[in-house]
């Protein structure tokens, strides 16, 4: 029997909880391939130069034949994967689309002007574990949180949320190496939240609000509007990244300060050091471990080794983040850490869309977890995983407290 790679040694749900040692020994050289042809990239300087490379596609077309079993679940069959999947100069149109409604120049203050709905959001979660001295803070705050948050920002009506956590889920699953049942299950999601989407659409279009979905049905910017599988692309990739990867850096983060109760205790009494705390969580225990599906359309020499034209490569975005050769003590988690860097929300084009939204839903979760919860403790330390080792972080983290304070 073949002794597993490394790599596959990193997919195996047994090392979830602990790949870290895994990645240790993948840095004993930038680049490795695998028998199944993949290229596993794993150093800093490697990952962060790739990510910036022009031969490096996004578009699973790029990969040879051999390679088309291994192409991301979905892709080709009209599911929407919106414009991660897509290289400039089409990537730059439909992000610039996207963009005009979330962030800067058309609209700089849209993510800043949600902090006091998100604060009450959170307020109001909390609030619901005053009767009781246990909790789960993946389904009581981390899972519910960023579904409310981008829902209102969409302009998806409030009764209709729980019904897109439904959806998310079986869509998050098939990631990684999905079962034909998981795979059925993306299908039927995807297609149940296309029909939504499509009559929400043309709701908005009819009687438009200030949400992004009215902005892009009736926005006639430079590019055009979004229409048709670009639009239904783009939404359900903002609620897919908006939702799932902030799950994990919430939940990742207070599994975090549980391990490190002085800074948890400092993060009650200095709020605003959660700037400087999330920045370290996203490098320390990132939400995104991997990122798959990047095809080179050239051969590439890089870390010593030739990348082939038309191979799968995945991009170890978490193993970069704890190099040592790059960061100082890397494995050391250290809120105070001058000139931080880390992959956390990938690099160079496809940098992360959501990122402003992440950090500020991170930053207002812990803060008044922090401040609220009394003497939290894990009840199982490590926790239980979600089965993805793309998207990584517990699928619930039970804590026992004392009491809940007041707002």
């Amino acid at each position: 029997m073949t002794e597993p790679s490394l790599y596959d040694q990193v997919l195996d749900y047994e090392n979830r909880a602990n790949p870290w040692p895994l990645y240790e020994k993948l840095r004993s050289q930038p680049v490795w391939q695998e028998a199944d042809g993949t290229f596993v990239v794993s150093t800093y300087r490697e990952a962060l130069a790739l990510q910036h490379d022009p031969r490096v596609s996004s578009d699973p077309a790029n990969l040879l034949p051999e390679f088309a079993a291994i192409r991301p679940p979905g892709e080709g069959d009209g599911t929407a994967t919106g414009f991660i999947r897509t290289d400039p100069p089409r990537h730059d149109v439909l992000r610039r689309m996207a963009m005009r409604q979330f962030g800067p120049p058309h609209r700089p203050d849209f993510v800043d002007s949600f902090t006091p709905t998100l604060q009450t959001i959170v307020a109001k979660l909390i609030d619901k574990l005053a009767d009781r001295q246990q909790a789960d803070i993946v389904d009581d705050v981390a899972y519910p949180l960023p579904v409310a948050a981008i829902c209102r920002m969409l302009g998806v009506p409030p009764e209709d949320e729980p019904t897109f956590s439904a959806w998310v889920e079986p869509i998050v699953n098939s990631l990684g190496n999905p079962t034909p049942e998981q795979l059925q299950e993306r299908t039927h999601a995807i297609q149940a939240m296309a029909n939504y989407m499509f009559e929400l659409a043309q709701r908005r279009r009819a009687e438009p609000g200030d949400d992004m979905i009215s902005g892009y049905v009736t926005d006639d910017g430079p590019d055009g509007r979004l229409e048709g599988a670009d639009l239904f692309g783009t939404l359900v990739l903002l609620l897919i990244a908006g939702h799932e990867t902030t799950v994990n850096l919430i939940t990742n983060g207070w599994l975090t300060l549980q391990r490190h109760p002085e800074v948890l205790q400092r993060l009650r009494t200095e709020p605003a050091f959660v700037i400087r705390l999330v920045e370290e969580l996203l490098r320390y225990e990132p939400p995104v471990h991997i990122l798959p599906f990047r095809t080179p359309t050239n051969d590439i020499e890089i870390g010593g080794t030739t990348i082939r034209k038309g191979h799968p490569v995945a991009i170890m975005l978490a193993s970069g983040n704890r190099d040592p050769h790059c960061i100082p003590h890397a494995d050391r988690f250290d809120p105070d850490r001058v000139g931080n860097v880390h992959l956390s929300f990938a690099s160079g084009v496809h940098y992360c869309f959501g990122a402003p939204l992440a950090r500020l839903e991170a930053q207002v979760a812990l803060v008044e977890l922090a401040k609220r919860l009394e003497n939290p403790h894990l009840v199982a330390d490590p926790p239980p995983y979600r089965p993805s080792p793309v998207l990584r972080g517990p699928i619930h983290l039970p804590i026992t407290y004392d009491r809940v304070s007041p707002r």
